[in-house]
C-alpha cells in the first residue's frame, strides 16, 4: 500500500521501550505508518498540530501534561485526529473523563496487540472502540445521569495543569517558567485548587493526582525517558518532602 493510503499514527508515551515496541509492531502492518513520537502530553499536542496525524495512540500518565489534558487540547486544535487511549488505568472514572475529553478508543495495556489494531482501524473509519471489559460499566454510567461531579471536574484546565506539575515536584517558580505565568498567578491557582479540593498541603495534592491518574508514582517515573539537555523540559532540583513545591513523584 502506498504511503498516501496508510493510517498515519503518532505515538505518545513517556516510556521509550513502549514507543519502540509499538512502532516495531505497527510498521509491520501494510495500512499503518508511524509518523512521529512524543514523550509527554505537551509534545503530543505540538506534534499533532504540526503533523496532523490520523490517529494518536495516547498514554494517560505522562509528565508535564497528562493524557487527559492532551486529549482535550488535541480534540480542540485538530478535530480530525482520532485518539486511542492505551493505558493501565481501567477505572470507570478515567474512561468517562477521557471520553468527555474527546477520545474515541480505549484499550488497556494488558490487551493483545490485535485489539489495539482493531481500535486504530475502527476510530480511523469514524467509529469508536471500547475494550469489552469496560464498555458495560461506561454505558451504564452514561445512562445513569445522577452521578455528582468529582473534584477534578470542578477544576479549570489550567488548574489541572498546575496540579499535575505540583504532584511532579515542581516548585512555584518552575511551574511559572513551564507555563509562562507569574509566580503570583501560580500561587493563586494553587490556592484555588486547594480550596476546591479541600486539600491543604502539597503531599495531599500529590496523592490526589496519583489517585486520578494525572501523574505517575515514583516506581513508574523511574522507567521514564529522561528529558534531554536541549531545553525541552525545565530541570527540577531535588526537593525534600517539606519543600514548597511538594514531594517528588
Amino acid at each position: 500500500m502506498s504511503g498516501a493510503g496508510k493510517i498515519r499514527v503518532l505515538l505518545a508515551d513517556d516510556h521509550t521501550l513502549v514507543r519502540q515496541g509499538l512502532r516495531s509492531l505497527l510498521e509491520k502492518e501494510a495500512d499503518i505508518k508511524v509518523i512521529g513520537e512524543a514523550r509527554n502530553g505537551r509534545e503530543a499536542v505540538h506534534q499533532v498540530l504540526a503533523l496532523k496525524p490520523d490517529v494518536v495512540i495516547m498514554d494517560v500518565s505522562m509528565p508535564r501534561l497528562n493524557g487527559f489534558e492532551a486529549t482535550q487540547r488535541i480534540n480542540t486544535g485538530s478535530p480530525g485526529t482520532r485518539i486511542v487511549v492505551l493505558t493501565v488505568h481501567q477505572e470507570e472514572r478515567h474512561v468517562r473523563a477521557l471520553l468527555r475529553a474527546g477520545a474515541r478508543g480505549y484499550v488497556p495495556k494488558e490487551a493483545p496487540f490485535s485489539e489495539l489494531l482493531a481500535a486504530v482501524r475502527a476510530v480511523h473509519a469514524g467509529g469508536c472502540y471500547l475494550h469489552p471489559a469496560i464498555s458495560g460499566p461506561v454505558v451504564n454510567g452514561y445512562l445513569d445521569g445522577s452521578k455528582p461531579k468529582e473534584g477534578d471536574d470542578l477544576l479549570t484546565p489550567r488548574e489541572r495543569e498546575v496540579l499535575q506539575l505540583v504532584s511532579e515536584g515542581y516548585t512555584n517558580r518552575l511551574i511559572a517558567t513551564e507555563l509562562r505565568l507569574s509566580i503570583k498567578t501560580v500561587e493563586a491557582h494553587r490556592a484555588r485548587i486547594m480550596t476546591k479540593l479541600k486539600i491543604h498541603n502539597a503531599a495531599g495534592l500529590t496523592r490526589y493526582a496519583l489517585s486520578r491518574g494525572m501523574a505517575e508514582d515514583a516506581a513508574g517515573a523511574s522507567f521514564r525517558e529522561k528529558p534531554s539537555s536541549d531545553g525541552a523540559a525545565p530541570q527540577k532540583p531535588p526537593a525534600s518532602r517539606g519543600s514548597r513545591g511538594g514531594p517528588q513523584s
